[in-house]
């Protein structure tokens, strides 16, 4: 198992709308540590998270590195696992405010490296950008709501088709023969390895067979085999005392799950899709199986016409996101023209060797 270099997306830009996962990636009342970063486009908020991570790389301690759904090439957090301690960026549209401050969570004021009498010479133009970068995160929402309409439109289609007490039975079969019954401390922590981004759609399948070492794959198209199957093994995991990692559906993560890891048993039960392909011999277990494919199949047209536009949609509401990136860059500029770099690095340095003096 590969240590390093796992990815997880904490939110998305989904068919639902923007959702945050972000106050569920440390737990307060297990003694972890939350460094939340304020700051401005442009204030070294990523790069600072990048710092750190590879300073924990270097001392061998295991990295989750959180790239932003708005621009997979920064970071929106670092979770530092075995030292329970997670780096994050705090402000819109994921914003996080302290839960026990002081006592979890620390502000990191990234304000204080820049000078506010240059960038108030950029007033309008800062306003302008901003109004526009917002805009076009609008138009991108429009477009994933509405093929987010038609990838629910074929998942109930499926799932009237689908046999649920074959489903439910097979869950109960995978359960007991991978998950041993024991007791413990359970607790659920959410991730995605799916996101819309101005790149498109990115997906990081590869982290969660890096993660481990046995892996179950649903090969299921539209996701109604899943949406049975994976709440069904999140519960039995839960109440058997473990803590899972619960991979949310990137589209629309309120009715689909697209994955259960549980990193005790070093198990992950994984949906393969058209949007999020595994690279691993691992033997499939097709959806079909449980489906009426006779009955599903006088639907094909229905189905192909679906997907077809979903595909234009999400290509649609990408490219406005690449668009508000383009703006985003702009205004980065403008931050990055007031910023003291060198206090940055400097506050860096002395924070990373705190954060790692142990």
């Amino acid at each position: 198992m590969k240590k390093f270099n796992l990815k997880y997306f904490l939110a998305s830009n989904s068919c639902e709308g923007f959702v945050s996962d972000f106050g569920n990636c440390y737990n307060p009342l297990d003694n972890w540590k939350a460094y939340i970063i304020k700051g401005g486009p442009g204030t070294g908020k990523s790069s600072f998270m990048k710092y750190l991570a590879a300073k924990a790389e270097e001392k061998n301690i295991k990295t989750v590195l959180c790239p932003c759904s708005s621009d997979p090439n920064s970071l929106d957090g670092v979770i530092i696992s075995d030292i329970k301690t997670v780096i994050l960026d705090g402000t819109a549209p994921h914003t996080l405010d302290p839960v026990l401050p002081g006592v979890c969570e620390e502000i990191l004021n990234f304000g204080q490296f820049w000078e506010t009498e240059e960038l108030e010479t950029y007033r309008n133009e800062i306003i302008l950008a901003t109004k526009e970068n917002k805009n076009y995160h609008k138009s991108a929402s429009k477009y994933f709501k509405s093929a987010g309409a038609l990838i629910y439109d074929n998942l109930n289609l499926s799932l009237t088709f689908t046999d649920k007490e074959k489903v439910t039975q097979f869950a109960k079969k995978l359960c007991k023969k991978h998950i041993p019954a024991k007791r413990g401390n359970s607790y659920e922590w959410v991730r995605y390895l799916g996101g819309l981004t101005p790149k498109g759609v990115v997906a990081f399948g590869g982290t969660a067979l890096d993660e481990c070492e046995n892996a179950v794959i649903i090969d299921d198209r539209f996701g109604s085999v899943s949406s049975i199957l994976f709440p069904k093994i999140r519960e039995y995991a839960l109440n058997n005392g473990y803590e899972i990692i619960t991979v949310k559906n990137p589209f629309l993560p309120s009715a689909l799950i697209d994955g259960i890891i549980i990193p005790e048993l070093s198990l992950a039960f994984l949906r393969e899709y058209d949007y999020m392909h595994l690279n691993t011999d691992v033997r499939r277990i097709h959806a079909r199986r449980f489906i009426n494919a006779t009955a599903l199949s006088r639907q094909k047209n229905h189905l192909k016409l679906n997907e077809k536009i979903v595909k234009q949609l999400l290509i649609l509401g990408c490219n406005c996101l690449n668009k508000a990136k383009t703006v985003h860059d702009e205004l980065e500029k403008y931050y990055i023209s007031a910023m003291d770099f060198k206090k940055l690095t400097a506050f860096a340095e002395d924070f990373a060797n705190k954060l790692f003096e142990n």
